[in-house]
């Protein structure tokens, strides 16, 4: 009797969800699958939507047309999970910084380089009234996503949004970060304090709002990894990681955390136990089978197929796909690709994917 009643125990308390399963640990065959950047350009419908909305940073707060878009590819595909639609860059902008989009060039923001421009940013607790309608979309979704879908919020990493606020655009080295950093540290690391404390509100209101899990997405954490860096990839990547992923279990014990410290090769290793996250995500830098042997000892994996593949298709992509399936067999994982899907790629190559996964 008493082991039956443990059995029944664990079957009430293991979560139903297969993303949810591969977050607490669990092997899940067939893996669980998303994309990163499901909702976007790639879709006719998404074009459609964003055209009524009128642009970028409009559709991003229309709490009704940001729920739609993220709806679009759950009905299209059965994801097993959706993504919040938003933008990274939205909490600089509630810290006070300018942002706007350039057609083809992608955001654009007021520039910060000193103490005094960190000074000048809104005190962390007045990001909340600007990012309300983010969380209306959230708690939209909670109610109208299917009952099995998972749904995720994120944030930018403290790093990564911090390249953008200081170059006040995308660059390729973040070369003004690091001038940032190493020239006046002070300020520098007055400016991640402040984005980490942000990030632990943004994410902790989503939590609120509805969300299950939460994804913190360090783009350019690789530009912190070489030679004459030392020690910057643990003090700007994984410590913010840390601090943030603490901050949130503590203030809603059992949320699953995903991080995605993107091309961070070696520092993949031990990331997840560093960090205390649930899961992380590798990018397609590193191959599968590599990941298996020395990040997935430590618990789930998501990745990593190249994002090259849904533009080309063919034999490849199914090679491939069912190339990482078994190389992660071994343990929990959650299939998606090493970076975002490309506006190019061709929707029925997501198909196809799908039933490699899943056939």
């Amino acid at each position: 009797m008493a082991d039956t009643r443990l059995a029944e125990t664990a079957t009430e308390t293991r979560p139903s969800k297969t993303i949810l399963r591969a977050l607490a640990g669990e092997r899940v065959d067939p893996p669980p699958v998303w994309l990163m950047r499901q909702a976007g350009r790639y879709l006719p419908q998404y074009r459609a939507t964003r055209a009524q909305a009128g642009d970028f940073l409009s559709l991003c707060y229309n709490s009704e047309l940001a729920a739609e878009v993220t709806l679009q590819p759950i009905r299209k595909y059965d994801f097993d999970a959706s993504i919040l639609f938003a933008d990274i860059l939205l909490l600089p902008q509630a810290l006070g910084a300018d942002l706007w989009f350039v057609t083809g060039e992608g955001p654009r923001l007021s520039t910060l380089s000193d103490a005094a421009g960190v000074a000048k940013l809104k005190p962390t607790e007045a990001i909340h009234e600007h990012l309300a309608p983010v969380y209306e979309t959230v708690r939209i979704l909670r109610r109208e996503l299917p009952a099995h879908t998972t749904l995720i919020g994120f944030a930018g990493a403290p790093w990564t949004v911090a390249t953008y606020m200081i170059a006040g655009r995308g660059t390729p080295d973040q070369g003004p970060a690091h001038a940032m950093r190493e020239g006046d540290p002070a300020a520098f690391d007055a400016l991640m304090a402040r984005l980490t404390d942000a990030t632990i509100e943004y994410l902790s209101a989503q939590i609120e709002a509805g969300a299950e899990v939460v994804k913190i997405f360090d783009s350019w954490a690789g530009s912190l990894v070489g030679a004459g860096r030392e020690g910057a990839f643990e003090k700007y990547a994984l410590e913010p990681a840390r601090a943030i992923t603490a901050a949130l279990k503590a203030r809603h014990p059992g949320i699953p955390v995903i991080a995605f410290p993107r091309q961070a090769g070696e520092h993949y290793v031990g990331f997840a136990r560093a960090t205390g996250a649930d899961c992380v995500a590798i990018d397609n830098s590193v191959s599968a089978d590599w990941a298996a042997r020395e990040v997935q000892k430590d618990g789930c994996v998501q990745g990593n197929l190249d994002p090259r593949h849904m533009v080309t298709g063919g034999p490849a992509l199914l090679e491939e796909t069912r190339r990482i399936v078994r190389a992660f067999q071994g343990g929990p994982h959650i299939f998606n690709l090493g970076h975002g899907i490309t506006p190019d790629a061709d929707p029925d190559n997501v198909h196809r994917m799908l039933e490699a996964i899943r056939g």
